[in-house]
């Protein structure tokens, strides 16, 4: 069972980090010099991820399916336009490498979900529709998802959508070069730094 915690208990705050240990520097992410704020931000946003992940699995459980192949499912079926969507343009929009999208995709192409098809201005990329058996599962699945999403964004007011939706596609630009970073780091320190405390 999830402990609730209301928006102002102090067990739902992070505590203020001494200098040494501040996780951020730059002036925006600071409150009166503490990172709290932004470190309380993070953890929401951890938890929010978490939740969001597994409603998302969810709905892909409920018609026999992985949850990034539902992911992939709805991305295809709202960018697909007439001519349908690369494989390219489709991970770039999920944020995921080409090859694993092109792997989950082959598995829902087998399941007669999508199809693919040659472009036809460039014969070595393949275009991705959702087939009519795919818009039947989507739509016996629809009643679901707006019971579901009605309940997790009901404290969000119409305003709020577009600000949020907005702030989200601002950040994950910053998020990209943050992962290419960590991935660096990684690599360049070539394993925890826990031995190289000593």
């Amino acid at each position: 069972m999830v402990a609730r915690l209301h928006p102002k208990s102090s067990a739902g705050r992070v505590a203020p980090a001494k200098p040494e240990l501040l996780t951020v520097t730059r002036p925006e992410l600071l409150v009166d010099g503490s990172d709290a704020e932004f470190r309380t931000l993070i953890h929401r946003s951890m938890s929010f991820s978490r939740w969001i992940s597994t409603v998302r699995d969810g709905f892909g459980a409920l018609i026999g399916i992985s949850g990034v192949q539902y992911e992939i499912m709805i991305l295809v079926s709202r960018l697909q336009g007439n001519e349908g969507i690369t494989v390219g343009d489709l991970s770039s929009a999920i944020r995921l490498s080409g090859a694993f999208t092109t792997i989950e995709t082959g598995k829902l192409v087998d399941k007669g979900l999508l199809e693919k098809s040659a472009d036809l201005r460039d014969r070595r990329r393949v275009r991705l529709r959702v087939t009519s058996g795919g818009r039947k599962v989507l739509l016996s699945l629809a009643p679901y998802q707006r019971q579901v999403n009605d309940t997790a964004f009901a404290n969000l007011k119409a305003t709020e959508l577009q600000e949020l939706s907005g702030l989200l596609g601002e950040l994950l630009p910053g998020m990209d070069r943050a992962v290419n970073l960590i991935n660096f780091i990684l690599k360049q320190e070539g394993g925890p730094l826990e031995g190289k405390l000593q």
